[in-house]
């Protein structure tokens, strides 16, 4: 085959090879382009179909909604039809109402002027029959109500005191049967001494010679010693003793203390009486602090302020009426907390009560006002409890008491000071009291004579019984023994008897 032959076929066949690569190539372009657009069909025909449905969805949604509102419409149109039907029966009935009202009202204004003409007729017989009985009786209407309220009144306060006398004396029983169970437990368990109320103490001298140095040349000595103690040395007849006289029971025990030294050292001049007055002083001081723990123990008492332990101390040497006030303290505390035990009370704050109540009279010397108020202020300075300071403040009635704490102060030291040789008086008072008494009660109407008995204790009255009823005898006493306790002062309790006998006396012959 010649080349151009070859050539040709060469040329031919690179040709078809060529267009085969072509259509290779076309047909991959063709299949890529197809495929996408295979790919994105699919894409909107799924986008279509999530369109589709939601719109499916929200309709289904807004059909529900509908058939909702429209089944909740027909609900209310037949409520709305039952009350249109209920309303028409209360309607109804309201109407029928009405009709009986109405001929209610009718009735009763038949009725009204039947009651009327009625009452006129009664208020016309009634006056006759008023004045019928005022004539038969001699008594106007109005006189008649006077005495019948009067004779009402008469019984009425009859038949209240005899009721308040029975109340009275069944609370009476009952109270004072657990009161004195109370008061004698407290009393049994606590025992103190008594001692006599004093203003003068007496030192014996080993013999008379012994005055002359006290005194000292022209005096100088007493002079010196009075000024330094602040005690009145009395220097009498009296063989072997002298006198120191003072208001101030610590001061005049330190200057008992004072001369008994310098008696006992036998140097006696100014400079040495100075020199002894302290160390006196001080010893004084140490036995009262001491009484004071003592006390303290006594009654199981730990955290006190030192202050009011000095001041307590203080009271070792005070009387009151013939009892020593710091005995009469631990008296006081132990009867408390007994008392506080027996009604189920905590002891404790109630001995404390106690026991401080009379700290005042340790001041009473040196501050001006009552003892209680001045202890109360105190106690609130040296940082005692509320209940404290109110007890110590309210056991004289110088203020309200408000607290069971303050009650039972009171009633334990009124047990002190009142039970039987606890306490003296003197006559003067003694005598007044009496005559005094006897003076409240013989000032009543109806009242023929008055005893005053068992030195004061006990006051039996003698009335007159055309004067005075048991009614009124019961009224008697008790307005008696009120005044007693309102204007008198005294230990324990006074019993008001009152006595009413009717005596007949008859003569055979």
């Amino acid at each position: 085959m010649p080349d151009r032959e070859w050539a040709l076929v060469g040329a031919l066949v690179l040709v078809v090879i060529l267009g085969l690569s072509g259509l290779v190539v076309a047909l991959r372009l063709i299949r890529g382009l197809t495929v996408r657009a295979t790919s994105a069909a699919e894409g909107e025909l799924m986008a279509a179909r999530v369109d589709a449905h939601r719109i499916l969805d929200a309709a289904r949604v807004e059909a529900k909604a509908v058939r909702d509102q429209t089944g909740e419409l027909a609900r209310r149109a037949e409520r709305l039809e039952r009350q249109e039907h209920l309303h028409s029966q209360a309607a109804q009935r309201l109407a029928a109402r009405e009709q009986r009202l109405v001929g209610v009202e009718e009735s009763l204004a038949e009725r009204r002027a039947q009651v009327t003409v009625r009452d006129a007729a009664l208020g016309d017989a009634e006056g006759r029959l008023r004045r019928e009985l005022e004539r038969v009786a001699g008594l106007t209407a109005v006189a008649a109500r006077a005495e019948l309220m009067g004779t009402i009144t008469r019984q009425a306060r009859r038949d209240g005191a005899v009721l308040a006398r029975q109340i009275e004396e069944e609370a009476r029983a009952s109270a004072e049967t657990r009161a004195r169970q109370v008061v004698v437990e407290a009393i049994q368990r606590v025992a103190s001494e008594q001692t006599a109320e004093s203003v003068v103490s007496v030192l014996h001298l080993p013999g008379d010679e012994m005055k002359g140095r006290i005194i000292g040349r022209e005096g100088r000595n007493i002079r010196a010693f009075e000024t330094v103690t602040g005690v009145n040395l009395i220097i009498d007849d009296t063989p072997e003793a002298v006198l120191l006289s003072c208001f101030d029971p610590v001061r005049r025990e330190v200057g008992r203390v004072t001369l008994e030294k310098l008696v006992a050292d036998g140097r006696i001049h100014p400079h040495r009486i100075e020199e002894v007055c302290a160390q006196a002083r001080h010893e004084v001081d140490r036995r009262c602090v001491q009484a004071a723990e003592d006390a303290l123990v006594a009654v199981g008492i730990t955290d006190l302020h030192p202050e009011l332990v000095t001041l307590l101390g203080r009271l070792r040497y005070r009387t009151s009426y013939g009892q020593n006030v710091l005995k009469h303290l631990v008296e006081s505390a132990h009867i408390a907390g007994v008392m506080a035990a027996e009604l189920g009370l905590a002891p404790a704050l109630v001995k404390r009560c106690a026991f401080l109540h009379d700290i005042g009279k340790a001041l009473t010397h040196e501050v001006e006002g009552s003892h209680a108020i001045v202890g109360a202020e105190v106690a609130r300075r040296f940082g005692e409890a509320p209940e404290v300071v109110h007890a110590i403040e309210a056991h004289h009635d110088e203020v309200l008491p408000r607290t069971v704490e303050a009650v039972l102060t009171q009633a334990s030291d009124a047990c002190s000071g009142g039970r039987p040789g606890a306490r003296r008086e003197s006559l003067e008072a003694y005598v007044q009291r009496l005559a005094r008494i006897e003076e409240i009660a013989g000032a009543r109407a109806g009242v023929d004579k008055v005893f005053a008995m068992q030195a004061g204790r006990e006051v039996r009255v003698m009335v007159r019984p055309e004067d005075v009823d048991d009614a009124s005898a019961h009224l008697l006493a008790r307005d008696v023994a009120r005044q007693i306790e309102e204007e008198l002062t005294y230990p324990g309790q006074i019993r008001v008897t009152v006595i009413r006998e009717s005596r007949v006396t008859e003569i055979a012959r």
